[in-house]
């Protein structure tokens, strides 16, 4: 969305950065230098293998990497008759053929959309609480000999970082987890924040959940805004924390001051309804480093063709947020406990508890205004001449920390 402030007094972030590589060369070195053992020593030809791949959301490149993993597969003798292809949806809504055809290319074919609704029981975890936890899948990846992921390990508001273990664990999961690590309790312990992964029980859970499925193999990239920056395979846990160390490095920037305005970027594949959006204003606003002054606002340019979003989660998003007469007072009552797919709700009411969230060039401004929010025609009309604005290209993209 082009937009132009000369009124104001405007930074513009940019991270550091890193070198971009070609994801087929890095996903092809990654599988024969994995953490742990090779997939080919993992697998025995007469095996049935579910693959569970990210959803529409995410722009991973899960053509290149499942057609790294299906080269590999059929090295050791497993045939794609043998291979299933899970959407892993979480409670978003289903992918279109259009959407499939697009993300997985020739692979389509072998996908089919996960339904939270029909995932069965294989077991229970201990918390990092010591809470036992109900552990749901998808039963197609349940009933699979073997389970093998993609996955884009990238900030993530809970988790530290997104990947692993959660691309399955979530996406291919039932309610019961995403109840337990969305809900408020576990969202309000400290170690639970953007771009950390150690002594996070966020994090820890959801590993500890991929351990108890049987996740058998991940292949994984990370990203910067020239592209992929790196990919690895093999054992989760390994797979997260080699990456997520690529992705600070290269998102990282400090902020020394505070501004009026900040304007946080998505990427299309986020701008497409308000639920995705929104992560730019709490990554900006709750993340290491708040940059905005205590009445500062956070604009967010976005189209949101979808609205609020279609899924279920979505919908339960929605329904808080246009529900509630403010944001305190919405937070103060999700504290008790909410339905999975609203903790974005819970999230959001957070922020808005200190700053105004304006959607500038939205569709649909309706939603945005039932939802508690601001919405405007373009960002000139979102931000107040003479302010001092700080410039975030995309926030799901950057890191704001505090200067060392």
């Amino acid at each position: 969305m082009d937009y132009s402030l000369p009124d104001c007094d405007v930074t513009v972030l940019e991270p550091p950065g890193g070198t971009p590589v070609n994801p087929r060369d890095a996903a092809e070195h990654a599988v024969e230098n994995p953490h742990g053992s090779r997939l080919e020593e993992l697998v025995s030809p007469d095996e049935t293998v579910a693959i569970v791949v990210t959803d529409v959301t995410r722009a991973t490149p899960d053509d290149v990497l499942l057609d790294v993993l299906l080269g590999e597969l059929g090295d050791a003798g497993v045939g794609r008759e043998q291979v299933v292809v899970v959407l892993g949806l979480g409670l978003h809504r289903p992918m279109t053929y259009a959407e499939i055809s697009d993300a997985l290319g020739e692979h389509a074919a072998l996908a089919e959309n996960h339904d939270a609704n029909a995932a069965v029981e294989v077991g229970r975890v201990t918390s990092p609480s010591g809470d036992e936890v109900l552990i749901e899948l998808n039963p197609t990846v349940a009933d699979a000999d073997r389970v093998l992921s993609t996955g884009m390990v990238e900030p993530h508001q809970y988790a530290g970082f997104s990947g692993g273990a959660k691309t399955v664990a979530i996406g291919a999961g039932g309610e019961s987890l995403i109840r337990h690590t969305h809900g408020p309790e576990l969202l309000s312990q400290a170690g639970v924040r953007l771009g950390r992964i150690d002594d996070n029980p966020f994090r820890e859970l959801l590993d500890r959940a991929g351990d108890r499925i049987g996740l058998d193999f991940c292949l994984n990239v990370t990203h910067g805004p020239q592209g992929i920056l790196g990919a690895r395979a093999g054992h989760h846990r390994d797979v997260v924390a080699d990456l997520a160390e690529t992705a600070k490095e290269a998102l990282s920037v400090p902020v020394e001051r505070e501004y009026d305005a900040v304007v946080a970027g998505v990427p299309e594949a986020k701008a497409a309804n308000l639920y995705q959006a929104t992560r730019a204003a709490t990554y900006v606003v709750l993340g290491d480093r708040n940059p905005l002054r205590s009445d500062g606002r956070v604009v967010v340019p976005a189209e949101l063709p979808e609205g609020a979003g279609e899924g279920k989660g979505e919908r339960r998003f929605y329904d808080r947020l246009a529900g509630a007469t403010d944001p305190t007072s919405l937070y103060d009552e999700m504290r008790t406990g909410y339905e999975p797919g609203a903790q974005r709700a819970f999230v959001v009411a957070r922020a808005l508890r200190d700053h105004d969230v304006f959607v500038a060039g939205s569709k649909r401004p309706e939603v945005v205004e039932d939802c508690l929010m601001h919405a405007r025609g373009s960002v000139e009309d979102a931000v107040e001449p003479g302010s001092n604005v700080l410039v975030v290209p995309n926030a799901l993209d950057m890191l704001l920390v505090s200067p060392s």
